[in-house]
């Protein structure tokens, strides 16, 4: 039945001429019957040949069918062509242009329509009526032009609906792809900090002690021993990370609040700030102004920024280098400044990144502080040395 619907639905002009072969019928049905009481005239004959054929061509050219049986409708009153079942395609053509025409054919149907039924009972009056009798036949007669013009025009305005639904709903599944595909940008920068941030500090914390339990194997062997627990000991700390962070990639894990991003925070900044001092690098690690709860994301970006710069500086900053971290508690605002006497890093490692990977973690640091609604300022610093100052406000902006 579906495939019959679907077919008939592909063929419109197909249906419509069934239609305009069974009126013809009904039309030579009413031509045998008058001629039987008097001569019928060949422009009778021809008037509904045209009507049955507007009702094969509507849905092709509504417009131009309205036009058609207009002009036989006029015809009609001034060859005295008595009404009969050809004119029913007027109602047909009106319904048509209601339903799928042009605006103004479809408000020319409408008072086409109107005015027929009067002018009809004008140019063949009915006998034995009063007058009143001809306004409320009249009337009746009306009101079929008037339902055809009304359940066309319904169907243009719930196809128009229907129309919109579907142009609303397809637009909001273009926003809800561009949303996805925003998110997931957002989600791989994400981890992509993370991972630099994770294994860009630790492995180089482990290349360091390699190199000095290399250098001291056989001179100081108990050097190197501690050297190589430290190696031991932060190659777990960042398996341990890179566990949490690669929960991110799942679903069903990680903490109660769907949180699978590693989550240390300003209290953990002792341990990182001993862990660097473990690995041969000087730093003067002070808090200024009262410490206070910070938002989670506060907290991340403001060890992560830390982690970072102590990070480059051990890479780039040279044998001698040291290094101060400063944190302050303002009244709306955590400063955090990094400063190192090292040798600095190049500028393209500051100002856009390099290649192959190279100022990826300066890069990650500005975005990490523009998520929380913050500033940074990293560069190098005046009499040598590499400088990193970032504002953090206490509650990140949403």
């Amino acid at each position: 039945m579906q495939r019959l619907y679907d077919f008939l639905r592909r063929h419109p002009t197909g249906v419509d001429s069934f239609w305009a072969v069974m009126l013809a019928g009904l039309a030579l049905l009413w031509v045998v019957e008058a001629s039987m009481g008097r001569e019928v005239r060949l422009v009778a004959v021809v008037l509904c040949a045209v009507l049955c054929a507007a009702t094969a061509l509507r849905r092709r050219a509504p417009e131009k069918m309205l036009l058609v049986v207009t002009a036989v409708g006029l015809l009609q009153l001034a060859a005295d062509v008595e009404i009969n079942p050809a004119d029913f395609a007027m109602l047909v053509v009106i319904y048509t242009c209601a339903a799928n025409g042009a605006r103004w054919a479809s408000w020319l149907g409408l008072v086409g329509g109107l005015c027929a039924p009067t002018m009809a009972a004008l140019r063949w009056p009915p006998e034995a009526q009063t007058q009143w009798q001809s306004v409320v036949s009249v009337a009746f007669m009306t009101i079929p032009f008037a339902l055809a013009w009304v359940l066309g025009d319904s169907i243009r305005t719930r196809r128009a609906y229907y129309a919109q639904l579907e142009e609303r709903a397809a637009r909001l599944e273009r926003e809800r792809e561009a949303q996805a595909k925003v998110a997931v940008a957002g989600e791989r920068a994400r981890i992509a900090r993370e991972l630099h941030d994770v294994v860009a500090h630790n492995v180089s914390v482990m290349v360091v002690q390699a190199d000095g339990a290399a250098y001291v194997l056989d001179a100081a062997p108990e050097q190197a021993k501690q050297a190589l627990e430290t190696i031991s000991g932060t190659g777990r700390q960042a398996l341990a990370e890179m566990r949490r962070l690669l929960g991110v990639l799942r679903t069903g894990e990680g903490s109660e609040g769907g949180e699978y991003v590693p989550q240390p925070g300003v209290e953990q900044l002792t341990d990182l700030i001993e862990q660097v001092r473990g690995a041969g690098l000087p730093v003067d690690f002070k808090v200024a102004g009262e410490p206070r709860p910070l938002d989670s994301g506060v907290e991340l970006t403001a060890y992560r920024i830390v982690q970072e710069a102590l990070t480059n500086t051990r890479k780039h900053g040279g044998e001698h280098a040291g290094a101060t971290v400063r944190l302050s508690y303002a009244d709306t605002e955590l400063d955090l400044l990094i400063e190192d006497d090292g040798r600095g890093a190049g500028r393209e490692l500051y100002e856009a990144g390099g290649a192959d990977g190279l100022g990826h973690g300066l890069i990650g640091m500005r975005e990490r502080v523009g998520m929380v609604g913050g500033r940074l300022d990293a560069g190098p610093r005046n009499g040598g040395g590499f400088r990193v100052s970032a504002v953090l406000p206490l509650k990140p902006s949403r």
